[in-house]
C-alpha cells in the first residue's frame, strides 16, 4: 500500500470492470478516476493530470492505442499501463506506448506490484510549447487555411487563417474541445 495516495485514472468502455477495478485500487489505497473511453480519458487528464495512467487498449471511438500514443506525447511525465484480455502476455506488445502491461484476469496482484513498481519511475517533465507549421493550402475562395492537426485526440481539421496572425496563435480543436496553441512559419518570413 502506498504511503501517500497516488492518483489513478482508469480507462475501459468495460462499466463493471471499469467500477470494479476502481473500487478494489480504492481499497488498496490508490485515489481513482475512471473514463469510459479515449476521449473522456483525456478530458479527465485535462482536468487533473494523474500519477499513472491504466488503459484497456480496445474500446470503441477513440482505442487506447491511439489514447498512449497521445499520452506519451503531450504527457510523458505520466507512466502508463497497458491493459488487455486480447495479449497473452506480462510483456509489451511490440511498439507499444506504455512503461508496463496488464493481461485482464491474470489477478489484482499482479497489477499491483506493477503499480508499485512504476511508482518509483522518474521520468522527465512536460514543457508547453506551440506547434509550429507552415500554411497549406488556401480555400475555394484563396483565402490561406492550414490543416490543423490536433495534438491530444490527434484528428485534423481545417483552420482558415485571419490576416492578423500573431508569434503564438490558440484555437479549439473541433473534434475533442482543447485549446491548441500554434505558431504558422510563413508569418515569419521576410
Amino acid at each position: 500500500m502506498p504511503n501517500t495516495p497516488l492518483r489513478l485514472l482508469v480507462v475501459d468502455d468495460e462499466p463493471s470492470l471499469r467500477t470494479t477495478l476502481s473500487l478494489v485500487l480504492r481499497e488498496s489505497g490508490y485515489d481513482v478516476r475512471s473514463a469510459g473511453n479515449g476521449f473522456s480519458a483525456l478530458s479527465e487528464i485535462r482536468n487533473a493530470v494523474p500519477d499513472i495512467l491504466i488503459s484497456d487498449l480496445y474500446m470503441p471511438g477513440m482505442s487506447g492505442f491511439e489514447l498512449l500514443s497521445v499520452v506519451r506525447r503531450r504527457f510523458p511525465a505520466i507512466p502508463v499501463i497497458a491493459m488487455s484480455g486480447a495479449f497473452a502476455s506480462s510483456t509489451l506488445p511490440d511498439g507499444l506506448p506504455a512503461d508496463a502491461f496488464y493481461e485482464k484476469g491474470t489477478g489484482i496482484g499482479l497489477l499491483l506490484k506493477i503499480l508499485e513498481s512504476l511508482s518509483r519511475i522518474d521520468v522527465p517533465t512536460r514543457t508547453e510549447a506551440p506547434i509550429w507549421f507552415s500554411q497549406n493550402g488556401h480555400d475555394p475562395s484563396g483565402a490561406p487555411f492550414v490543416t490543423m492537426p490536433c495534438p491530444e485526440c490527434m484528428r485534423a481539421f481545417p483552420l482558415a487563417l485571419s490576416d492578423t496572425i500573431s508569434t503564438t496563435n490558440e484555437t479549439d480543436c473541433i473534434y475533442c474541445g482543447v485549446s491548441i496553441q500554434f505558431a504558422i512559419a510563413s508569418a515569419y518570413a521576410a
